[in-house]
C-alpha cells in the first residue's frame, strides 16, 4: 500500500521505512512543507497520510480516496481539518505524550533566561563589558513570583511540577479542569483574567483550537501586570502577534520568551527580531534525540495499524478506536 508523507524535517525517513516497507509499503515523500493546492496529486492515491506542518485542508482531505488514516508528527493538529475528516471517515491520530519533558525543560529555561536576564548578559561581555546589563530590578526570583499556567495537559502539568521546587505561587487556568484537581497538583485554579492580571510569568500550554486562536490580544495583554513576562512554547496563533510587539514597544509588559510566533518562519526583517526585550527560538522546544525517534516510530506504527486493519491509538476526530 502507499504512505504518503507531506513534509518532513528530518534528515531522511529511514525509521519509518524500516516500519512500514518491512511489511511491503511503499512511502512516498515531499521534505518540503508545500502549499494546500499542490497535494491533492500526492494523497488522492494513498491508503495512508502522515503530514507534519503541511496544511491537510478541507481541499486535501477532498482528494483522497483511499485514506485509512492521517497521522499527525506530533501533538498539535492545527493543520488538519479534523471536520472535513470525520465527515470522509477517515481518522486523524497524533503522538500526545512526544516531548512532554523536553518542552517543560524548555519552558523552565526561557522562564529563567527572562528572569535572570541571561541573554542581555550574554551579550553583554561578548561586546567586551562587564557588570550588570541591564536594571537591578530585572533580576527577579521566582520565590517571589507567580507564575500562570494556562492549559493543563500533560505539558501543563510537568511545568507545574518543575516549578514547585522554586516554592514561588502558582496559578493556573483551564475551564475543563476542576479546581480540586489543579489544588492537588500543587496549584491554585483561577479565570484567565485573574491569572492574567496576578501573574508576574505567564505561560502557555494549550492546543491551538477556534476558542483559543487569538487568546492573548491586545485585551489579555492589558490584563496583564507591565513587569509580566509572557512565554509561549504551545502555538503561534494562540497570540495577536501584533498586539503583541505594541505591549512589548510601549512597555504594556516586560518581556516574551517565545519558542513559536505568527507567521513562522519570523520573516526577515520583522520587528520582533530587532526587541531587546525577546528571547526568541526556532520552533524547537521539542527537540531531543529520544523524543524525535519516539515521534517517528509511533507514526510508523500507527500508519502500520491503519493499513493492517487493527484498532488505532489517539484518534482525535472521533473514527474510529480511540485508545489515548
Amino acid at each position: 500500500m502507499k504512505v504518503a508523507v507531506t513534509d518532513y524535517t528530518f534528515p531522511d525517513l529511514s525509521i519509518e521505512e524500516a516500519i512500514l516497507k518491512a511489511d511491503g509499503h511503499e512511502i512516498v515523500a515531499w521534505k518540503e512543507k508545500r502549499p494546500a493546492s499542490e497535494l491533492a496529486n500526492l494523497v488522492a492515491d494513498a491508503d495512508a497520510v502522515i503530514a507534519q506542518f503541511a496544511p491537510v485542508d478541507a481541499s486535501v482531505v477532498a482528494a483522497m480516496s483511499k485514506a485509512r488514516v492521517i497521522v499527525r508528527y506530533g501533538i498539535g493538529v492545527d493543520n488538519v481539518d479534523l471536520d472535513a475528516a470525520l465527515a470522509k471517515g477517515i481518522p486523524v491520530c497524533n503522538v500526545p505524550d512526544y516531548c512532554v519533558g523536553e518542552v517543560a525543560d524548555h519552558t523552565l529555561a526561557f522562564i529563567l533566561a527572562t528572569t535572570r536576564q541571561v541573554v542581555p548578559h550574554c551579550v553583554k561581555i561578548r561586546a567586551g563589558s562587564w557588570g550588570l546589563a541591564t536594571p537591578l530590578d530585572g533580576l527577579r526570583t521566582l520565590r517571589d513570583l507567580t507564575v500562570g499556567v494556562v492549559g493543563f495537559g500533560r505539558i501543563g502539568r510537568e511545568v507545574v511540577a518543575r516549578l514547585q521546587a522554586f516554592k514561588g505561587r502558582i496559578l493556573m487556568h483551564d475551564p475543563f479542569v476542576s479546581p480540586a484537581e489543579i489544588r492537588i497538583a500543587g496549584a491554585e485554579a483561577a479565570d484567565l483574567p485573574s491569572l492574567l492580571s496576578g501573574s508576574d510569568i505567564v505561560t502557555l500550554h494549550c492546543p491551538s483550537t477556534a476558542k483559543t486562536r487569538g487568546l492573548i490580544n491586545a485585551e489579555a495583554l492589558a490584563h496583564m501586570k507591565h513587569s509580566a513576562v509572557l512565554i509561549n512554547l504551545a502555538r503561534g496563533d494562540l497570540v495577536v502577534s501584533e498586539a503583541l510587539m505594541e505591549a512589548l514597544r510601549d512597555g504594556k509588559i516586560a518581556g516574551a520568551a517565545l519558542d513559536v510566533f505568527a507567521p513562522e518562519p519570523i520573516p526577515a526583517g520583522h520587528p520582533i527580531l530587532s526587541m531587546d526585550n525577546v528571547v526568541l527560538a526556532p520552533h524547537i522546544a521539542s527537540a531531543s534525540v529520544s523524543a524525535v525517534r519516539n515521534l517517528r516510530e509511533t507514526v510508523a506504527r500507527i500508519t502500520l495499524f491503519a493499513l493492517r486493519g487493527e484498532p488505532l491509538p489517539n484518534v482525535v476526530n472521533g473514527v474510529g478506536s480511540v485508545n489515548v
